[in-house]
């Protein structure tokens, strides 16, 4: 089916959105704006990273950037209850935790009821030993994968022209380097762990960059771990809707092609979604 109209938007009971990192060059902005567009969800989990404040430049913000930080204001606008978790990236917002606007709500970690089962949300990177002791080095780290990132699309680039598919140099990178496995394994299990002593049925996270959805057995009992993947390598959210979780996988082929020329009204937030827009900017104390 080819997604676009209001008519075709699936209906979602939640949506989990992490690691878009707005603001990055290798954020695919205009991809999950099409995602959005597709949608329409009742609860909006955004797991954090959403913005990498990091790296964040005011000589690198395009306008796709934009148009999904007004898109999901709309649905703040529109009473869709949305929860913004803070990540690594966006550790800026953690002292508004608790922050309240509409149906906007800033937290560290979700707990919700969903057809009788607890569903646990946080960003994950409070079990990363790098974030803990070294920050710096997680920095200087983001800003490594970001370049490799640069590097990974002018790879692809000629790789097209020549007629051959598209890589990802960091997930090859992953795959063979042992260490980063095993931080990705030890991620999983401590998640899981805690998740199951606390006797949550989902345990949803984002963070290491790693979709997945499986359901995980111990001898203390069983979960099903969920990690959102993100929107700079893998183009995956997750999806619940109808008692059952799905992962997401944007595939361009799903849409419609936009128009050439966009309607100047599609570039302009409306009454509502402008008031809460400068709500947020003087709450937070943005300068200009």
């Amino acid at each position: 089916m080819i997604l676009g109209s209001n008519k075709s938007k699936r209906k979602l009971d939640v949506v989990v959105i992490s690691d878009i990192h707005l603001g990055t060059y290798g954020c695919h902005a205009k991809e999950l704006l099409k995602y959005l567009k597709s949608i329409n969800p009742q609860i909006v989990i955004l797991n954090g990273d959403i913005i990498d404040i990091w790296q964040f430049s005011k000589r690198y913000w395009p306008k796709s950037h934009m148009k999904v930080i007004k898109y999901l204001i709309g649905w703040v606008s529109q009473g869709k209850k949305v929860y913004y978790i803070t990540g690594n990236h966006d550790e800026m917002l953690r002292k508004f935790v608790g922050f309240e606007l509409g149906s906007l709500l800033i937290k560290n970690k979700v707990v919700l009821e969903l057809d009788e089962k607890k569903a646990w949300f946080f960003h994950g990177d409070v079990f990363d030993v790098t974030m803990q002791h070294s920050k710096w080095l997680a920095k200087l780290g983001a800003v490594g994968y970001d370049t490799l990132i640069l590097i990974n699309k002018a790879v692809n680039y000629f790789s097209s022209l020549i007629g051959k598919e598209k890589i990802s140099l960091s997930k090859k990178i992953k795959d063979s380097v042992k260490t980063a496995v095993k931080f990705i394994n030890n991620f999983e299990e401590t998640a899981i762990k805690i998740a199951i002593d606390n006797k949550y049925d989902y345990v949803v996270c984002g963070h290491i960059h790693q979709p997945a959805l499986k359901e995980i057995e111990t001898n203390n009992g069983s979960v099903f771990y969920l990690n959102s993947g993100d929107w700079i390598e893998n183009l995956t959210a997750l999806e619940y809707s109808e008692k059952e979780w799905k992962l997401y996988k944007y595939n361009d082929k799903h849409y419609k092609k936009e128009e050439a020329i966009e309607h100047k009204e599609n570039d302009i937030l409306d009454k509502t979604s402008k008031e809460i827009f400068g709500e947020l900017v003087a709450d937070f104390n943005f300068k200009s």
